[in-house]
């Protein structure tokens, strides 16, 4: 939610346009991240206008320090909401998740 690189039409419908710094930290995902957060995969495009892929960096990084497992894959391109299919690259992104899933035995045989 910083307002640097956060998408302030998002920001301002989510939580007003004069939220107070507290509710903006409750709503910065990355400040949320703890021990007990989820294994986490992300994707991104890095040619995404709407929310820029600092917000995916910084939310891994806290996922690191946290010690919660996630993976990512970083598209070149795709722009923004391309969904479950990336059209610009060959690369299926949910197959990747698969793999990891699988490879942490999270998925059952």
């Amino acid at each position: 939610m910083a307002d640097s690189i956060t998408h302030k039409g998002s920001k301002e419908n989510l939580i007003g346009p004069n939220a107070s710094p507290e509710l903006v930290k409750q709503f910065s995902n990355e400040l949320q991240v703890t021990r007990k957060t989820p294994p986490t995969y992300l994707v991104h495009a890095e040619d995404d206008k709407g929310v820029v892929v600092q917000n995916m960096l910084l939310f891994a990084t806290a996922l690191q320090k946290n010690k919660v497992p996630f993976d990512f894959h970083l598209y070149e391109k795709g722009g923004h909401g391309f969904g479950l299919n990336n059209a610009t690259s060959e690369v299926k992104w949910m197959d990747l998740v698969q793999d990891w899933m699988s490879k942490n035995g999270w998925l059952k045989k």
